[in-house]
């Protein structure tokens, strides 16, 4: 009954909003009590007006991606929204309406939109010199590479810099080969590492692979509280790990790599006592341990700077980006001196990645995070998000998962709590009314039904309750 409900809805995509007017400005008495006497939650106060926007429509520009550009790519929404301006953690459209950003370009802008610290790093860089090459000095990527080192533990701190995650993540496994002699990469079923060729072999759901040469690569059992096979029993996904090298590899291994939190897998959080007993099985085989952070680092858990530091752990190798530059193309792989050393045997270069305009954005980022306490504001904003997100899975049954860690939460959407069947055309409904309602959010996962919340780590408690408030409102209407 309900899928049917959310069919009739989606098709009709009506709505008791009219288009391009600014949802804070509609008068109060239009804020009335709904029928399940849940009020329409309304917008954050915000003192910034964008200045009016005088370029092309939303139907030309889509009529140029259609002719223009891939046709792989695809858009969020009914009516997909032409973003031009942005601030912190808001967006706004071209007819000058604002929406929380809850979804952050997927886990990237990190300080906010245009944060002006990071814009005039931009600029500043950019008026004296856009780029050289790494074949020259410039302080810029030295002293980002130095402040970057001094937030990873150990002796992690050789710092490649590459332009994206993918980038970072083909690095970071070629450089196991190499340093190992070993072929095998161990990786989990349901992560997400890019789409290149080796890591398209390392990512592990079909929606993102091709049919294309993939060699070397095991899929280890994902360790997933809510769906796998062991619940948080993080020993018993490891024994998985133990069992794919003595059984599909010589008994050798280059690596294992794997995230904190799956991003793309939709806010999957590892089993508690996983990683270390993952690690010590690599380690024993004589694999390197890569730390994926291109989702959950940069203080996006709250609890920490790294994701892999909630897990007890010290890897041999880090991968980031997204966070790092704030929505710059940036990314990089830290790692010990003497693993390093393996790319000297030839000559490794990358034209762009280090280029002076993006590490002195990095920098920037770096600092405002520090100086603006986004991680502490990351734990505690995110802390009450979670609860709220958890009060409302107890008032309404398609929730059957809040999950996630600081602001990097997910909300999984079944139609039946018992069997968990994923509730895919009801989460397109939700995610369309909350953007009525002025609140921008994420979907992944396998099976597209969970809610990525990824905002921009300058997240208020007012938004939060904003975000909790539209997703309670809508699901209380169907």
């Amino acid at each position: 009954m309900m899928s049917s409900f959310i069919t009739r809805r989606v098709l009709s995509s009506a709505n008791s909003l009219s288009a391009g007017r600014c949802f804070s400005q509609v008068p109060q008495k239009e804020a009335s009590i709904h029928e399940n006497d849940v009020p329409i939650p309304k917008i954050p106060s915000f003192d910034f007006s964008p200045p009016p926007y005088t370029g092309p429509s939303a139907d030309e520009i889509m009529a140029k991606r259609r002719e223009y550009l891939s046709p792989s790519f695809f858009h969020f929404y009914t009516k997909p929204l032409n973003l031009v301006d942005g601030k912190m953690q808001y967006l706004f459209d071209e007819n000058g309406r604002r929406y929380l950003d809850a979804f952050g370009g997927i886990a990237t802008v990190s300080c906010g939109h245009c944060h002006p610290d990071v814009v005039e790093a931009i600029v500043s860089q950019t008026q004296r010199l856009q780029h050289s090459t790494v074949l020259y000095l410039n302080n810029a990527i030295a002293d980002f590479a130095e402040a970057l080192a001094s937030k990873l533990p150990g002796n992690l701190k050789v710092v490649f810099f590459t332009n994206s995650g993918t980038e970072a993540n083909e690095l970071a496994m070629m450089i196991a080969r190499l340093y190992t002699g070993c072929h095998d990469i161990v990786s989990l079923r349901n992560s997400y590492h890019g789409n290149a060729a080796g890591t398209m072999g390392a990512t592990g759901q079909r929606t993102w692979k091709f049919n294309i040469v993939q060699s070397g690569v095991h899929h280890a059992m994902n360790p997933d509280p809510y769906r796998g096979m062991f619940g948080s029993d993080g020993e018993k996904y490891a024994k998985d790990v133990h069992d794919h090298v003595e059984f599909g590899t010589s008994g050798n291994v280059a690596g294992f790599i794997s995230e904190a939190i799956q991003g793309v897998g939709g806010i999957v959080e590892l089993a508690p006592g996983y990683l270390p007993a993952v690690y010590k099985t690599i380690k024993n085989a004589g694999g390197l341990c890569i730390a994926d952070e291109v989702q959950a680092g940069f203080a996006r858990t709250g609890s920490h700077f790294w994701g892999f530091e909630g897990h007890g752990v010290v890897p041999d190798i880090v991968t980031m980006a997204k966070g790092i530059g704030n929505g710059i193309p940036l990314g990089a792989v830290v790692t010990t001196p003497e693993i390093a050393e393996v790319l000297t045997r030839r000559s490794y270069f990358n034209t762009f990645g280090g280029n002076p305009v993006c590490t002195a954005a990095g920098h920037a980022v770096l600092k405002v995070i520090e100086r603006e306490k986004l991680q502490e504001n990351a734990f505690k904003v995110g802390s009450y998000l979670k609860q709220r997100l958890v009060e409302l899975k107890d008032k309404h049954d398609i929730i059957g998962d809040v999950r996630g860690k600081g602001l990097m939460l997910g909300v999984e959407l079944v139609t039946d709590r018992e069997l968990k069947t994923p509730a895919k055309a009801e989460i397109m409904h939700v995610m369309d009314q909350m953007k009525e309602l002025g609140v921008l959010i994420g979907k992944g996962g396998f099976h597209g039904n969970v809610f990525r919340i990824t905002p921009p780590l300058c997240f208020t408690k007012e938004d939060a309750d904003f975000v909790a408030d539209a997703m309670d409102y809508t699901m209380s209407k169907m």
